[in-house]
C-alpha cells in the first residue's frame, strides 16, 4: 500500500470513529435529558386512543417531549413512556375520540384552540377558544366533548374569575358555545343572574345527561343537565369539578374547605342519597379527578419543589387507604379500554 493510500485510509478511519463517537455522545446526552432529576424515560413512537388497558396523559418531564401526549400500560405506569407528536395543555379521551386544548404563541396573542382528534390523533375538528384552557372531557361514547376556559382570571381560587364552558357534538360539529345560555333551575325555581359561570363538565353514557359546576352569588353547585333540553338543575352545594363514576352512581369532586381560600378536599358524593365521603388525600386538590375504575380515582398535585409541574396520584374512592403516586411529571390522565 502506498504512503498516500495509507494516509487516506487513516483519515477515513478517523472520520468514522469521530462520527461514531459524536453519535454516541449525542445519544447519551438525549438519554440524559430524558432522565435528568429522576424523570421517566420517554421515547417517540406511535400513540393511539384505541389501545386496550393503556393510560394516556400529558408528559411533564423536562426534555423534548414536555407537554406531549404519552402512553404507558395501565398496569405499569412507571415504565418508559411512548410520546406522540400531539402537545396540549389539557387532554381527555374516550371511545377513540380525544379533545386537546392547546395554546400556541401568535403575533399579538396566544392562539387557544380545542382540537377534536380521532384514535390516530389526527385532528378532525378545530374550534377557537375564548380564553386559557382549564378543563376537558369526552363522553363515554365519544359523541360529545366539553371544555372550560378562563376568560378572565387564572385560577378557581382567584377573587374574580370568569369561565366559558362549551359542548360540541364531535360527529356533526354542532357547538353549544356557552352553557350560560342554558336555562337554570336553582333550588326548584327558575334562576337568572349576570354572574353565572359553569365549569367542569362530566358526561353520562346516555349521550344527553351531564353534570357540571355552577357558580353564582358566591356559591358553587353541582348541576345535572340535559344537552337536548339545554337546561340544568341544581342538586347540591359546594361541589366543584365533578367526575361521574363508570357505574354512574357517584360523583367525585373537590369541596372548598375554607371560604375565600384556595383549599379543597377531594370527596365522593352518592347521587342517590347525596351523602358525601371525604377521601384519604389530605392535600388541597385543584383538579378534575378521573375514575380509573369504579373503585379508584386519579388526580394531579403540584410536584414538590417545582412551580410548573404536577404528579399524578391515585386514591381509593371509598375513603379508605392512602394516596400513592401513579405517575410523576404528568397531568390530564385518561384510562383507555
Amino acid at each position: 500500500m502506498t504512503r498516500s493510500r495509507r494516509l487516506l485510509v487513516l483519515a477515513l478511519a478517523v472520520l468514522l470513529l469521530g462520527g461514531l463517537g459524536t453519535a454516541l455522545v449525542l445519544r447519551a446526552a438525549a438519554r440524559t435529558e430524558q432522565t435528568q432529576e429522576g424523570d421517566p424515560a420517554v421515547a417517540r413512537g406511535r400513540v393511539t386512543l384505541d389501545r386496550k388497558d393503556a393510560l394516556v396523559f400529558l408528559n411533564g418531564a423536562q426534555g423534548p417531549h414536555r407537554g406531549s401526549l404519552v402512553s404507558v400500560p395501565a398496569k405499569a405506569p412507571d415504565t418508559e413512556r411512548t410520546a406522540s407528536g400531539l402537545s396540549c395543555q389539557r387532554f381527555y379521551a374516550a371511545a377513540g375520540t380525544g379533545v386537546c386544548l392547546n395554546s400556541t404563541p401568535g403575533a399579538l396573542a396566544q392562539d387557544n384552540r380545542a382540537l377534536i382528534v380521532d384514535s390516530d390523533l389526527r385532528t378532525v375538528r378545530s374550534f377557537p377558544l375564548a380564553g386559557v384552557p382549564s378543563r376537558a372531557r369526552v363522553s363515554p361514547s365519544g359523541h360529545f366533548a366539553a371544555w372550560t376556559v378562563f376568560v378572565s382570571g387564572e385560577s378557581y381560587g382567584a377573587a374574580f374569575f370568569s369561565t366559558r364552558t362549551s359542548i360540541v357534538d364531535t360527529r356533526t360539529g354542532a357547538l353549544e358555545s356557552d352553557l350560560e345560555k342554558f336555562s337554570i333551575v336553582l333550588d326548584g325555581r327558575p334562576y337568572t343572574s349576570g354572574d353565572v359561570n359553569f365549569w367542569g363538565v362530566t358526561f353520562s353514557k346516555d349521550d344527553d345527561t351531564f353534570y357540571a359546576t355552577l357558580g353564582t352569588a358566591g356559591q358553587t353547585y353541582l348541576v345535572k343537565g340535559s344537552v337536548s333540553r339545554r337546561s340544568v338543575t341544581t342538586l347540591a352545594q359546594n361541589v366543584e369539578c365533578p367526575s361521574l363514576s363508570p357505574d354512574e352512581t357517584r360523583v367525585a369532586y373537590k369541596k372548598r374547605v375554607q371560604r375565600g381560600a384556595s383549599l379543597w378536599r377531594e370527596h365522593v358524593l352518592d347521587l342517590r342519597t347525596l351523602r358525601e365521603q371525604p377521601l384519604a388525600e389530605k392535600h388541597s386538590v385543584d383538579d378534575q379527578a378521573v375514575w380509573l375504575d369504579d373503585r379508584t380515582l386519579a388526580y394531579a398535585l403540584p410536584t414538590e419543589g417545582s412551580v410548573d409541574s404536577t404528579d399524578l396520584w391515585t386514591v381509593p374512592a371509598d375513603g379508605t387507604g392512602a394516596p400513592r403516586v401513579l405517575a410523576p411529571s404528568a397531568s390530564s390522565p385518561s384510562r383507555l379500554g
